[in-house]
């Protein structure tokens, strides 16, 4: 497998690093040493960085793949259950206030 070069812009950011990190008395081939070390560090975060991008996607593919194929029946169980209290809430407080208010009403009179 051959290794691929390192871009140019991130030859440069190394560079700047090692010369922003180079101790006095220190030479140019010592900087140059300290700079290809950093483009490795580069390269194995940019590595890494793509593989677990790799996997993020490919949970996120999956994960649409599971809702596409439609719900599971736990979730339609669910599902139903807050479709029914969705509806039987409603209901209960309406017929709470109107009993509230008769009673009110006949209390009043």
């Amino acid at each position: 497998m051959a290794k691929n070069k390192p871009s140019t812009k991130t030859i440069d950011e190394a560079l700047k690093v090692a010369k922003g990190t180079a101790k006095p008395g220190q030479t140019k081939e010592q900087t140059k040493i300290i700079a290809q070390g950093i483009e490795k560090g580069i390269a194995e975060y940019k590595k890494r960085e793509k593989a677990k991008a790799r996997e993020r996607d490919k949970a996120r593919k999956k994960e649409q793949s599971q809702h596409q194929s439609g719900p599971e029946p736990e979730l339609a169980n669910e599902t139903q259950q807050q479709s029914r209290l969705s509806v039987l809430l409603p209901w209960t407080l309406l017929v709470l206030s109107w009993t509230g208010f008769a009673l009110y009403w006949w209390l009043s009179t």
